[in-house]
C-alpha cells in the first residue's frame, strides 16, 4: 500500500500519544515508588513533540473554519473546562495561578492571527498586536508562554511555505528538546483532514488530565 503521507488526524494522534506520555510522567509516574529522574525526562521529552503539531493544525483550523468567532470561542471555553484538571494532574491544586492550561495558549495565538488576518491594517499594527499577546501570554502565565504564541503567529505567516514553515517552526520550538521534531513531522502533512471525530479531540485534553490526576493521587497510592 502507497504511502501518501501524514492528514491532520494522523498528526492529532502521534500529538495525542505525545501528550499522554508527557502527563502520565508528571501525573503517575512521578508518584511511583521506582521513579528514575532518566526515565521521566526521556517520558517528557516525548511530550514536547506534541505542541508544535496542536499550534500548526490550529493554524489549518483557522484558515479553513467557516465562523472563526465560534473557532476561538470554543478554544476559550475548553480552557476553561481544562484548567481544574489541569492544574490537578500537573500541579496538584484546584488553583494555580502560576500556569494555564495550553488551550489558553492557543486561544491567544488564534486571537492574534485573527488580528493579523481581519483586524490590523499595517505592519506597525500586527507587530504591536503581537506584541500585546505574546505580553499576555507572559502575564497569564499559559504554558509554553510568549513562545508558544508565537509559534502559531509563525505557522500563520508561512503557511503557504511549507518547508520555510517546518524549518522557522523547528528553530522557534527549539529551546525545548525535541520540540522541533514535531514541527518537522509537518513536512509529511498531505494537506488532507482524515476520519475526525467532530468532539473528541477536544474532551479528550481534560478527561485525560482528571483521570490522571485520580489515578495517580488516589489509585496508585492504595497499591502501594
Amino acid at each position: 500500500m502507497r504511502w501518501n503521507g501524514l492528514t491532520s488526524s494522523d498528526l492529532k494522534w502521534i500529538a495525542i500519544i505525545s501528550m499522554l506520555v508527557d502527563h502520565f510522567a508528571v501525573a503517575i509516574y512521578a508518584n511511583m515508588a521506582d521513579y528514575q529522574f532518566d526515565i521521566y525526562r526521556v517520558m517528557r521529552g516525548i511530550g514536547r513533540i506534541a505542541f508544535p503539531i496542536y499550534c500548526f493544525l490550529l493554524v489549518e483550523g483557522f484558515c479553513h473554519t467557516h465562523d472563526v468567532k465560534r473557532y476561538i470561542s470554543r478554544c476559550f471555553l475548553f480552557a476553561v473546562i481544562s484548567e481544574v484538571p489541569f492544574d490537578l494532574a500537573v500541579h496538584g491544586a484546584w488553583v494555580y495561578p502560576e500556569g494555564q492550561n495550553v488551550f489558553f495558549t492557543l486561544f491567544l495565538g488564534l486571537l492574534l492571527i485573527w488580528y493579523l488576518r481581519d483586524v490590523s491594517t499595517s505592519t506597525e499594527w500586527s507587530l504591536a498586536g503581537a506584541l500585546a499577546v505574546c505580553c499576555a501570554a507572559e502575564v497569564l502565565h499559559v504554558d509554553y508562554g510568549a513562545f508558544g504564541v508565537a509559534l502559531i503567529g509563525v505557522y500563520y505567516i508561512l503557511r503557504e511555505l511549507p518547508v520555510l514553515q517546518a524549518g522557522a517552526g523547528a528553530i522557534l520550538s527549539a529551546w525545548e528538546m525535541p520540540a522541533p521534531l514535531g514541527s518537522l513531522l509537518l513536512l509529511f502533512y498531505n494537506g488532507e483532514r482524515g476520519r475526525q471525530p467532530k468532539w473528541f479531540f477536544y474532551w479528550f485534553y481534560p478527561v485525560h488530565l482528571f483521570l490522571y490526576y485520580v489515578i495517580g493521587t488516589w489509585v496508585l497510592p492504595a497499591w502501594i
